[in-house]
């Protein structure tokens, strides 16, 4: 019953703070609200056992790639005015109209899903760092190595785009 109480918790809160993310004004919030977000899926990894995945979560997400998202927002220090011209209203547009495609879809596929018994209990060494390394160095090597260039393309740009003077000046 506890686990259950705890997941609801854990699941609103993570709902709402991903909410704050999408329709905060201000970047510094939004990456803080998913800060928010980060924790409480590391919560539910706890909840579900995997202790080793929930310190990657913590450790990876919130301790390197936010830090670098809160950098990239610091160095570009965009004003609210120029993020209103950065996001045209025709941008707005589309994403409205893909969000609603989106949920209807996935609404019509949780309609039509059949109702299943409850998972099995995932098997004991499921989250060990042994099972997690050898996922991530035979299976998912290659995701691995191009999130890593991902994030470097990143930095990269978010250090061009600080370092690019106005035009007006």
């Amino acid at each position: 019953m506890a686990e259950a109480v705890f997941f609801y918790l854990f699941t609103g809160l993570m709902f709402v703070a991903a909410l704050s993310v999408v329709f905060n004004r201000r970047p510094i919030y939004s990456v803080l609200s998913l800060l928010v977000v980060v924790f409480c899926l590391a919560s539910l990894f706890v909840l579900l056992g995997a202790y080793f995945v929930a310190a990657l979560q913590l450790l990876l997400y919130a301790g390197a790639v936010l830090v670098l998202f809160l950098f990239a927002v610091m160095l570009l220090n965009l004003a609210p005015e120029e993020l209103q011209r950065m996001r045209p209203f025709t941008l707005r547009g589309i994403g409205t109209v893909t969000a609603v495609f989106l949920f209807l879809h996935l609404a019509r596929l949780f309609l039509r899903a059949p109702a299943t018994a409850p998972l099995p209990p995932p098997a004991a060494g499921s989250g060990s760092v042994e099972s997690v390394g050898r996922l991530l160095f035979t299976t998912y090597f290659l995701p691995f190595e191009l999130t890593s260039f991902l994030i470097l393309a990143a930095l990269i740009g978010a250090v061009t785009l600080a370092k690019q003077q106005p035009s007006g000046e």
